[in-house]
């Protein structure tokens, strides 16, 4: 597991670095120089290109300034500085990494804050004007600056952050923001790349490790990871000799309505591709043709007239409600019913999110259960957000107050634990923007819970496999569309990869 800092946490794992490592603050600003330039020049290899490198006067214009020296030594021929003077402060690094650009002899232009704005010609802008630690937006100069290079359309790549762009904490709609191609950002990620405020100012990020050690980011103690294969890898259990479908437990899908079956036929191909032992699906009578034809392994539980069936709650391992299940009368008792009478950890997705929403069901679901929402159904559960950065908070308190977990979809779908924290899932692509795959989702976390993985594990492994199995499928770089019903197929070719 990756751990993922904030803003403050990284500027305590740096000044650990430079006192326990030790090494020089400026030393440290060159490694990370170095590692960015060793990122840029695998990306732009042409050294004729026109380099223009815009700086601020703190650490991040440090940074540009040494990467200005280091493309120089690298034969970029091309290769100009300018300084945005728009503060009366400068970092001693920042003093230092000057006096030695000036001996290289490269171009250094100042900018003061009243200055008009000399036409840029570059073919690239390197982005060096303010780093990890703004918060606030933009004003005067600096917002004057962004707007200007934001109208030039240029390739601009960032160095460790966007000028403009917050860390984490929220950030405001109307804030000024560099637009970048790329971010080599140093060690990490920084928390709000990970969410879809990012999307307009960034198209790719590219992490550069600059050496920290990983105890000295531990030291931090986050409560923010990014899940990492070798998590997963720990996590798989194998199957052994002499076991049967008795060990790997009995999965309850109650899901779809006549007009919605396939959400409970992905549900429940997902669950017994991720490997239940038995998985049953409970229907309205009118699919079961539907489900015998296309999912013999799947056994029924027949809902007939929208009356609830008589079920043996107690022969089930664990139980996934909501994917078609519809909000009418029968539903909502069906699931009152799931909740007073089975004591075992949930999946609950869907339909059965907004039931619980709009009937105020929280304290009726099993302790640990998981609720699988994405955006609109999160903000149906706990009150409109204006921001990611807003739902996680609530997240983390709501995890907390009703001792659940919460799977809050997403490009980088984030897990929100009882014990306050938060992981970022790294699988997927737009390729599984489609229909039915947030029903697999829930098949698949529901048929890990039935195999006695805990909670827990049950979400980090199902949203990795899930999203594992859908980068497989998809053509990179290609305009594809991954369906539903092969993510769920190819789940158990994921996690025989990851064991291999």
């Amino acid at each position: 597991m990756q751990p993922l800092l904030t803003s403050s946490q990284i500027k305590a794992a740096d000044a650990y670095t430079i006192k326990h490592e030790p090494i020089a603050s400026i030393d440290l600003m060159e490694r990370a120089a170095r590692a960015f330039v060793k990122c840029f020049t695998g990306h732009y290899p042409d050294k004729e290109k026109h380099i223009a490198i815009y700086c601020g006067t703190g650490n991040n214009g440090g940074d540009g300034l040494a990467i200005a020296r280091l493309l120089h030594q690298a034969h970029y021929k091309n290769v100009n500085v300018k300084i945005a003077r728009f503060s009366d402060k400068s970092t001693d690094d920042f003093n230092e990494n000057l006096r030695r650009l000036k001996v290289a002899r490269i171009d250094i232009m100042e900018l003061n804050p009243d200055d008009t704005l000399m036409i840029e010609s570059a073919d690239i802008i390197i982005d060096a004007l303010l780093g990890t630690g703004l918060n606030k937006p933009l004003s005067g100069a600096y917002k004057k600056l962004v707007d200007y290079l934001n109208s030039l359309d240029k390739i601009t790549v960032a160095v460790d952050i966007p000028t403009g762009f917050f860390a984490d904490g929220d950030i405001p709609k109307d804030a000024a923001i560099l637009k970048c191609g790329l971010v080599i950002t140093f060690q990490q990620p920084k928390l709000n790349f990970l969410l879809p405020e990012s999307a307009p100012c960034i198209d790719v990020f590219k992490v550069a490790d600059i050496g920290i050690k990983p105890e000295y980011i531990e030291r931090q103690n986050s409560q923010y990871g990014l899940l990492e294969q070798a998590d997963i890898n720990a996590k798989l259990k194998t199957r052994k000799k002499f076991t049967h479908k008795g060990t790997y437990g009995h999965a309850l899908i109650i899901a779809g309505q006549p007009e919605t079956m396939g959400a409970a036929l992905l549900c429940s191909s997902a669950c017994a591709h991720t490997g239940a032992g038995l998985t049953t699906a409970c229907i309205p009578e009118s699919g079961l043709t539907a489900l015998n034809t296309s999912l013999p392994e799947v056994m029924a539980v027949v809902r007939k007239d929208g009356n609830v069936p008589k079920i043996e709650w107690d022969k089930f391992s664990a139980i996934a409600t909501g994917p078609g299940l519809g909000k009418k009368a029968d539903a909502l008792t069906l699931l009152q019913t799931a909740f007073t009478e089975f004591d075992k950890p949930m999946v609950i997705d869907a339909d059965a999110l907004n039931l619980v929403a709009e009937n105020y069901l929280f304290k009726k679901i099993p302790a640990n259960s998981i609720l699988t929402p994405h955006m609109k159904e999160f903000d149906r559960l706990f009150g409109e957000h204006n921001s990611w950065w807003s739902r996680i908070e609530t997240m983390i308190a709501k995890a907390k107050e009703f001792q659940l977990f919460i799977v809050l979809k997403n490009s980088y779908t984030i897990i929100g634990s009882p014990e306050g924290k938060v992981y970022f899932n790294p699988t997927g692509n737009p390729a599984m923007a489609s229909g039915g795959m947030g029903d697999v989702l829930t098949g698949v976390i529901a048929s890990l819970l039935a195999q006695n993985y805990s909670p827990e594990d049950a979400c980090l492994i199902g949203v990795y496999i899930h999203g594992m199995a859908g980068d497989d499928l998809a053509l990179p770089g290609k305009l594809t569309t991954v369906l539903a019903g092969g993510v769920a197929a190819h789940i158990p070719a994921v996690m025989a990869k990851i064991k291999a």
